[in-house]
């Protein structure tokens, strides 16, 4: 749980969740539409929401672009 100290895996965790949302969301907004009237922008909405709160959940995982021992990132790692 050291990570939610560390500015740099925030910094990562919230590109990841912004991203994942996004993702999803064009996704659904793809499919099934006509026009930009006919999206059922509630679902769109609470589908990238759910997303971006899996992004986060994972994120506990671990982050392969951030070292968390060193709190830098991992490219610097050698």
């Amino acid at each position: 749980m050291d990570q939610l100290k560390n500015k740099q895996w925030w910094s990562a965790v919230g590109t990841r969740m912004i991203r994942t949302a996004a993702q999803s969301g064009l996704a659904l907004i793809g499919t099934n539409t006509v026009g930009v009237t006919s999206v059922d922008w509630q679902g769109v909405v609470s589908a990238a929401a759910l997303a971006a709160i899996v992004s986060l959940l994972m994120a506990f995982a671990g982050l392969p672009e951030v070292n968390e021992k060193t709190d830098g990132p991992a490219e610097e790692q050698e």
